[in-house]
């Protein structure tokens, strides 16, 4: 599989996850989140935005629901659960979160 956007031959893996982070920008992750069904909002950039700073700021670290729940209400300056990050992706905030962010796949195990 593979996107074709602006002009360029985007490379993903068999299950969609881009294969070179570099190759991401807003404007692919918007193509992405359009495939998955997903209307992007303030919200689900915050999100986007926290899993690839952690990947790529903090030596590939790909956070799970429990971190991710905790540093959206932070950032939010709200008390939010599981179900709050998950309306957000509803296929795994941090697999369909990392998908549209141009992470690679999450080999760990979602959910706490």
């Amino acid at each position: 599989m593979a996107y074709e956007f602006e002009g360029k031959t985007i490379e993903t893996d068999a299950n969609g996850y881009l294969t070179d982070v570099n190759d991401w920008s807003e404007g692919l992750a918007k193509v992405i989140a359009d495939q998955e069904g997903v209307e992007l909002t303030e919200k689900h950039w915050d999100l986007i935005n926290y899993l690839r700073d952690e990947y790529i700021n903090n030596a590939g670290n790909q956070p799970n629901t429990r971190n991710i729940v905790k540093a959206m209400s932070s950032k939010w300056g709200e008390k939010i659960g599981q179900k709050d990050i998950y309306d957000l992706f509803p296929k795994d905030p941090s697999k369909q979160g990392g998908r549209i962010g141009g992470l690679p796949e999450t080999r760990r195990k979602g959910g706490y």
